[in-house]
Protein backbone atom coordinates (compact mmCIF):
# COMPACT_ATOMS: atom_id res chain seq x y z
CA UNK A 1 0.00 0.00 0.00
CA UNK A 2 1.49 2.99 -0.79
CA UNK A 3 1.87 6.14 1.23
CA UNK A 4 -1.57 7.67 -0.35
CA UNK A 5 -3.59 4.76 0.14
CA UNK A 6 -2.94 4.57 3.83
CA UNK A 7 -3.64 8.00 4.33
CA UNK A 8 -7.53 7.74 2.58
CA UNK A 9 -7.82 4.43 4.59
CA UNK A 10 -6.66 6.59 7.99
CA UNK A 11 -8.64 9.75 6.69
CA UNK A 12 -11.79 7.61 5.94
CA UNK A 13 -12.02 5.96 9.26
CA UNK A 14 -11.81 9.52 11.21
CA UNK A 15 -14.92 10.03 8.37
CA UNK A 16 -16.73 6.77 9.73
CA UNK A 17 -15.57 7.52 13.71
CA UNK A 18 -16.66 11.03 13.80
CA UNK A 19 -20.40 10.00 12.06
CA UNK A 20 -20.79 7.63 14.41
CA UNK A 21 -20.16 10.73 17.39
CA UNK A 22 -23.34 12.25 16.11
CA UNK A 23 -25.41 9.57 16.04
CA UNK A 24 -28.34 9.20 18.69
CA UNK A 25 -28.72 6.12 20.78
CA UNK A 26 -31.63 4.44 22.05
CA UNK A 27 -32.67 6.05 25.50
CA UNK A 28 -32.52 3.81 28.27
CA UNK A 29 -35.22 3.77 30.90
CA UNK A 30 -33.65 1.28 33.12
CA UNK A 31 -30.65 3.74 33.14
CA UNK A 32 -32.47 6.73 33.43
CA UNK A 33 -34.32 4.95 36.81
CA UNK A 34 -30.81 4.23 38.46
CA UNK A 35 -30.19 7.73 37.25
CA UNK A 36 -32.85 8.85 39.30
CA UNK A 37 -32.61 7.27 42.78
CA UNK A 38 -28.88 8.61 42.89
CA UNK A 39 -29.19 11.98 42.12
CA UNK A 40 -32.91 12.94 41.97
CA UNK A 41 -34.61 10.66 44.49
CA UNK A 42 -33.26 13.08 47.39
CA UNK A 43 -36.22 15.82 46.56
CA UNK A 44 -38.59 14.31 44.09
CA UNK A 45 -40.89 11.14 44.32
CA UNK A 46 -42.48 8.99 41.09
CA UNK A 47 -44.45 5.88 40.28
CA UNK A 48 -47.60 4.74 42.28
CA UNK A 49 -48.41 6.71 45.36
CA UNK A 50 -45.83 9.64 44.64
CA UNK A 51 -46.55 13.01 46.83
CA UNK A 52 -44.68 15.90 46.49
CA UNK A 53 -41.81 16.33 48.83
CA UNK A 54 -38.59 18.79 48.58
CA UNK A 55 -39.87 19.02 45.00
CA UNK A 56 -43.24 18.41 43.24
CA UNK A 57 -43.67 14.79 42.14
CA UNK A 58 -42.81 13.67 38.40
CA UNK A 59 -45.69 11.60 37.54
CA UNK A 60 -47.53 12.68 34.29
CA UNK A 61 -44.75 15.25 33.69
CA UNK A 62 -45.01 14.16 29.73
CA UNK A 63 -47.24 17.36 29.02
CA UNK A 64 -47.06 18.86 31.65
CA UNK A 65 -47.23 22.44 32.55
CA UNK A 66 -44.83 23.86 34.48
CA UNK A 67 -46.06 25.19 38.24
CA UNK A 68 -49.10 22.90 37.51
CA UNK A 69 -48.87 20.08 40.23
CA UNK A 70 -51.46 20.38 43.15
CA UNK A 71 -50.35 21.12 46.69
CA UNK A 72 -46.94 21.97 45.75
CA UNK A 73 -45.58 25.29 46.46
CA UNK A 74 -43.39 26.55 43.36
CA UNK A 75 -41.10 29.64 42.92
CA UNK A 76 -42.27 32.65 41.66
CA UNK A 77 -39.88 32.16 38.74
CA UNK A 78 -41.56 28.57 38.19
CA UNK A 79 -44.55 30.76 38.32
CA UNK A 80 -43.78 33.36 36.21
CA UNK A 81 -42.70 30.55 33.59
CA UNK A 82 -46.19 28.98 33.66
CA UNK A 83 -47.57 32.08 31.94
CA UNK A 84 -45.84 31.91 28.80
CA UNK A 85 -47.37 28.13 28.69
CA UNK A 86 -44.85 26.06 29.01
CA UNK A 87 -44.74 22.16 28.68
CA UNK A 88 -42.31 19.87 29.83
CA UNK A 89 -41.42 17.76 26.75
CA UNK A 90 -38.17 16.12 26.31
CA UNK A 91 -36.56 19.00 24.48
CA UNK A 92 -37.50 21.53 27.53
CA UNK A 93 -37.12 18.97 30.23
CA UNK A 94 -33.47 18.66 28.70
CA UNK A 95 -32.89 22.15 28.28
CA UNK A 96 -33.80 22.85 32.31
CA UNK A 97 -32.29 19.62 33.20
CA UNK A 98 -28.66 20.77 31.59
CA UNK A 99 -28.60 23.84 33.96
CA UNK A 100 -31.73 24.53 35.84
CA UNK A 101 -31.01 28.11 37.49
CA UNK A 102 -30.09 28.88 33.62
CA UNK A 103 -32.60 28.17 32.23
CA UNK A 104 -35.05 29.46 34.79
CA UNK A 105 -33.16 31.73 37.05
CA UNK A 106 -34.90 32.11 40.77
CA UNK A 107 -35.85 28.58 40.43
CA UNK A 108 -36.76 26.67 43.68
CA UNK A 109 -34.35 23.98 42.51
CA UNK A 110 -30.80 23.49 43.35
CA UNK A 111 -29.70 21.17 41.20
CA UNK A 112 -26.07 21.72 39.61
CA UNK A 113 -27.57 20.28 36.30
CA UNK A 114 -26.76 17.57 34.09
CA UNK A 115 -23.82 17.99 31.65
CA UNK A 116 -24.22 14.70 29.44
CA UNK A 117 -26.83 14.50 27.02
CA UNK A 118 -27.05 10.75 27.44
CA UNK A 119 -27.92 11.18 30.90
CA UNK A 120 -30.32 13.71 29.93
CA UNK A 121 -32.15 11.57 27.67
CA UNK A 122 -31.72 8.34 30.13
CA UNK A 123 -33.30 10.15 32.48
CA UNK A 124 -36.01 11.49 30.36
CA UNK A 125 -36.66 7.74 29.18
CA UNK A 126 -37.25 6.62 32.49
CA UNK A 127 -39.46 9.83 33.69
CA UNK A 128 -41.65 9.51 30.49
CA UNK A 129 -42.99 6.38 30.76
CA UNK A 130 -45.37 7.83 34.21
CA UNK A 131 -48.81 9.02 33.67
CA UNK A 132 -50.52 11.18 36.12
CA UNK A 133 -52.10 8.28 38.32
CA UNK A 134 -48.23 6.99 38.75
CA UNK A 135 -48.85 3.60 36.53
CA UNK A 136 -46.55 3.14 33.19
CA UNK A 137 -47.69 4.01 30.17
Amino acid sequence: MTPRNILFVAAMSLVGTVGMVGQSFAADAAAGEALFQHKCHVCHRIGPGATNFVGPDLNGLDGRTIGSEAGYTYSSADEAKKKTAFVWNQKSFETYITNPQADIPGTKMIFPGLSKASDRENLWAYLSQFKADGSKK
